[in-house]
């Protein structure tokens, strides 16, 4: 038992002393440094925007109506139908206003008659007059014969002109290119002046987008305008519902000369080519404003800026991929990236994917990230 226990303790010393070192190295193994990705700030052209809520608007919009009164005899369309200005669209029944036409006519050439017989007989008073057969009174009776005569003429002509033209409205045409709506009415149906819209007809290439700016925005452009801080005029862009953006920008072609009361904004309008028909009317948009000349400023993503009680910060990786914290001061932000007014230069990357692994004076793994559609 005596040589044993000396024995056994030899033994664990020996094998404590073995596994020290391997144990010792591993707790001096430092971990790897955290990934992180960058992007460098960079000078681009970042213009001022703005982002509003508009309506689409058709440029032309109107209600086919009948003008005259009939039994409809066809309808010359198909619903949604783009048609031409002069297209026809329905037929009323025209027999009467045919009738009343060649009535009038008749009427005409029997009046023509009457004056003709009228100036006959005013030249044969005259001669009669000049060999004193006759008295000055029938002359003057011929001559008010023949003006009477030439004034139903006149009465008569006006009367088929209106003939004329109401046989003309039984042809119910197109008054513009555009896409025409559903038919109120079928074939049969007696329509007329009180009968209502028919259809409607919708132009809407170009279409207008209207939306509204608040007036205290309106008069700091204006002012911005007038000091030459900025050119005149807009990009004008929109987003469609989907969240798509249109491929056309528009023009402002209109700006309200009065304000709305109840919210205090200006009108603005705005006009878009839709040459195939995306843009709907009455649709929901969003449109952004862009300043239209160049503004070049130093921006980072947005992603990059922190911020805590004493305001903006963003990580900086240096050039020995240590991380500083470093105060910046963000005038505006647009299209997802912040434009930095002081606090960093050209070139200095900023952590844009994992802060939260680092704090300042560690070394990080940095990898920047690629370019945008790269």
């Amino acid at each position: 038992m005596r040589i044993m226990g000396p024995l056994v303790a030899v033994i664990l010393s020996c094998a404590l002393a073995g596994l020290l070192p391997a144990g010792a190295a591993r707790a001096q193994e430092a971990p790897p440094p955290p990934a992180v990705v960058v992007v460098p700030a960079k000078i681009m052209d970042l213009r001022e925007s703005v982002d509003l809520t508009g309506r689409l608007v058709a440029i032309q919009r109107v209600d086919i109506r009948a003008r005259v009164s009939g039994f409809l005899e066809s309808v010359d369309f198909q619903e949604g139908q783009k048609v031409k200005a002069g297209t026809l669209l329905y037929s009323v029944e025209d027999g009467a206003y045919q009738a009343a036409l060649q009535e009038i006519v008749g009427s005409i050439q029997s009046a023509e008659a009457q004056r003709d017989l009228a100036i006959i007989e005013r030249d044969r008073s005259n001669r009669l007059l000049a060999s004193n057969t006759v008295p000055q009174s029938q002359v003057d009776i011929a001559n008010a014969q023949v003006k009477k005569s030439e004034a139903d003429l006149v009465r008569l002509n006006g009367s088929k002109a209106q003939a004329e033209l109401n046989l003309s409205y039984t042809r119910i045409t197109a008054p513009f290119d555009g896409i025409v709506g559903l038919t109120a009415v079928d074939v049969g149906a007696l329509v007329g002046p009180d009968s209502g819209a028919l259809t409607t007809l919708t132009r809407l290439d170009p279409i207008y987008a209207e939306f509204s700016v608040a007036t205290a925005m309106y008069l700091t452009y204006q002012e911005q305008v007038r000091s030459g801080e900025i050119s005149p005029g807009a990009n004008v862009r929109i987003i469609l519902p989907n969240g798509v953006e249109y491929p056309s920008k528009g023009t402002i072609n209109f700006v309200s000369s009065n304000v709305t009361q109840g919210t205090d904004t200006v009108t603005v309008r705005a006009q878009f080519p839709n040459p195939d028909g995306l843009l709907l009317d009455g649709s929901l948009v969003r449109v952004e404003l862009e300043q239209s000349n160049a503004q070049d400023v130093l921006a980072i993503p947005q992603e990059a800026v922190q911020r805590d009680q004493q305001g903006a910060f963003v990580m900086v990786v240096g050039a020995d991929s240590k991380v500083e914290l470093r105060r910046v001061d963000i005038s505006r932000s647009s299209r997802g990236f912040s434009v930095v007014a002081s606090g960093l230069k050209d070139g200095e990357a900023v952590v844009t994917d994992g802060i939260g692994k680092v704090r300042p004076g560690i070394v990080v793994d940095a990898a920047v990230a690629p370019a945008a559609g790269g």
